[in-house]
């Protein structure tokens, strides 16, 4: 007899995160799936098993994936195994098992020392900055918080998504926007119901902005160099704001922000989600991402945004009832500055550190504008698919390359079939490219690539042979 049939299947932590993030009470959870509040209390709390009949209600009920429920902490384990690799912690033994036990019984315990040690590891960063500058020592940093409340979101807020459909549709019924595009219609209704004004000016007179709004005169100033998606996104962000201010306030405050700076940035990013929303509403979005095999220049030319803009919405799609390719996203910078990092489920990269240089993302500034494919593979023997490609930066100075940014994107092996880049290719026997996180934490040798040795490894250089990598290393 097959033991594994018998064993029992706990999921109580990976339930209540579930139940959180679709933002239900045990009462309202227990109702959608026909059981009463106290059995599904005692499923969250390990005191009763998972049954198959509620996985399978589970599913049918929320569109969830058992294999991503059954696997859910697997991108917690893997930060908290990245963290213990710090020299900090030497010495310290914390085996699988432990950590594995940590994330099912006290995930918020573990959702806390991932933050501790975030916050560490930027005090430390900055401490370094501070002596080699000579300067003070700074707080923590707004644009790091705001990421990684974001992520804890999964990247997707679903009162966002509704008030963006319910504005797209208002905007549809005052206006034809099919036939005259976004931006009429939304310049009518901010002119009509707000009094408020769009006018683009030169940039000598903008200056350092491209897009300012003047409240004593009620007029949204854009920049000339803004092209015409910018200019839609930043109409949409402006009536994004005036329509649902004290709705994003609300966030804001609930969100429990440190300070002033990084309520005020959280406050941005919320309002471009809000603006995302409306100028691509979600199952509009979604319905033609699934129907176009995800094809961003099918989706650019349907909802009239930029390559980056519709990548980056590809990231937000994990409504219950109609969930797209769970994607990841990257934007770099020549010199491999990362000021991107976003993921609608599992991620294959350091979050405490920069991208692997085997991965194609940063190869795409040798072919401008062209999308360039790669299968990759973790040291988990994980695969994934990924497809980057470059884009302009906004508001372009005159000092840098015009295309001086790259947008990487990618998904789960599994899901690339879905994918329109993924045609023609042997997904069964691919072409696989090995890559690690950040070189101080990953493993794999030789490697011409590497920049530094990992931390919890001892370099082995000796006078009397030299390895392809720079820095050869030997066992723990």
């Amino acid at each position: 007899m097959d033991a594994s049939a018998d064993r029992k299947l706990f999921l109580g932590a990976r339930l209540k995160r579930l139940r959180r993030d679709l933002a239900l009470t045990q009462t309202a959870m227990a109702a959608d799936l026909g059981v009463s509040p106290s059995y599904l209390n005692h499923i969250e709390r390990n005191q009763r098993p998972v049954s198959a009949q509620l996985l399978l209600r589970l599913a049918d009920t929320y569109d969830v994936d058992l294999r991503s429920l059954n696997q859910a902490g697997a991108a917690d384990e893997a930060r908290l195994t990245e963290i213990l690799t710090d020299p900090l912690f030497k010495g310290l033994s914390a085996p699988r098992h432990e950590l594995v036990r940590l994330l099912e019984e006290a995930p918020g315990v573990a959702d806390a020392l991932l933050r501790l040690y975030q916050a560490f590891d930027d005090g430390r960063a900055k401490a370094r900055a501070a002596a080699e500058t000579g300067e003070g020592l700074v707080e923590s940093s707004p644009a790091d918080w705001v990421r990684e409340y974001i992520q804890s979101r999964g990247n997707h807020f679903p009162e966002l998504d509704q008030m963006g459909e319910a504005l797209a549709d208002t905007l549809a019924a005052e206006a034809p926007v099919h036939a005259d595009g976004f931006e009429p219609a939304a310049r009518q209704r901010l002119a009509a119901r707000h009094d408020l004004g769009v006018r683009t000016l030169p940039a000598e007179v903008m200056v350092e902005w491209t897009r300012r709004y003047d409240l004593h005169r009620r007029r949204l100033l854009l920049s000339e160099t803004l092209g015409p998606s910018s200019r839609a996104f930043a109409i949409a962000y402006q009536l994004a704001l005036v329509e649902q201010g004290p709705a994003l306030h609300q966030m804001v405050e609930a969100s429990a922000a440190p300070d002033a700076a990084t309520r005020a940035l959280l406050k941005v990013a919320l309002t471009n989600t809000l603006a995302a929303a409306v100028l691509m509403p979600y199952a509009a979005f979604q319905r033609a991402a699934e129907d176009g095999g995800y094809d961003l220049a099918r989706l650019q030319a349907r909802f009239g945004v930029s390559y980056e803009q519709a990548a980056h919405r590809l990231t937000t799609l994990s409504r219950p009832t109609a969930r797209g390719v769970p994607f990841f996203l990257m934007r770099v910078d020549q010199a491999g500055n990362i000021s991107k990092r976003y993921a609608a489920g599992a991620f294959p990269f350091s979050r405490f550190g920069g991208a692997c240089p085997r991965w194609r993302l940063h190869s795409a500034f040798r072919t401008p504008g062209r999308i360039v494919t790669q299968i990759i593979e973790t040291p988990d023997g994980n695969r994934w698919f990924t497809f980057a490609r470059t884009v302009e930066r906004q508001g372009h100075d005159g000092y840098g390359e015009s295309h001086d940014l790259a947008v990487g994107l990618g998904c789960e092996l599994r899901h690339a079939h879905r994918l329109a880049y993924a045609r023609g290719l042997d997904l069964d026997s691919p072409d696989v490219t090995p890559i690690g996180p950040a070189c101080r934490l990953c493993h794999r040798h030789p490697c011409a690539e590497r920049a530094a040795a990992p931390i919890d490894r001892p370099l082995a250089v000796d006078d009397w042979s030299k390895s392809v990598s720079p820095y050869p290393f030997g066992a723990a």
